[in-house]
């Protein structure tokens, strides 16, 4: 019997742990400098939390942003919940960390994007386009650096 080493899952764990991290720095001392997060989310995660009306609006999946107003930021061990501005109006949300499709913060050209099993059985997250992240501000620069794992890939 021959057992192979996962991978694939292992760098979604240790990337989901990265948010975490981060998630539990913000949480602690709040949001630094330019710093600012946009997560993408699957809204039909059996264990996401977010009010009706929010569900209906975005069926599949919903992209939030951490940056200016945001309350009650509480980093748990399967995910985080808090409570974000939907046009004045303050919904709170929970976000299991396996429902996370993206992660970015623009402010440093940071991205993750995880890969459903459905779409790849084992490949590991990959960082985000810039392209594909909303970003009124874009803040590209010359000393940026995409770090690509397809040349670890079989």
């Amino acid at each position: 019997m021959s057992r192979k080493i996962d991978y694939g899952n292992l760098m979604h764990t240790a990337m989901r742990g990265l948010i975490k991290a981060v998630l539990l720095d913000v949480q602690e001392n709040g949001l630094p400098g330019a710093h600012h997060f946009f997560i993408t989310f699957d809204t039909t995660h059996p264990d996401a939390l977010l009010a009706d009306w929010l569900s209906d609006r975005y069926p599949s999946e919903m992209t939030v942003v951490m940056q200016h107003w945001f309350e009650n930021l509480d980093v748990a061990e399967d995910g985080f919940a808090v409570t974000l501005n939907f046009g004045d109006q303050p919904e709170p949300l929970y976000i299991p960390y396996d429902a996370i499709k993206t992660f970015v913060d623009p402010s440093v050209e940071f991205g993750l994007r995880f890969e459903s099993t459905e779409d790849e059985e084992t490949d590991p997250p990959r960082p985000a386009d810039p392209d594909d992240t909303p970003d009124p501000q874009p803040t590209r620069g010359s000393d940026a650096e995409v770090v690509s794992l397809d040349k670890f890939r079989k």
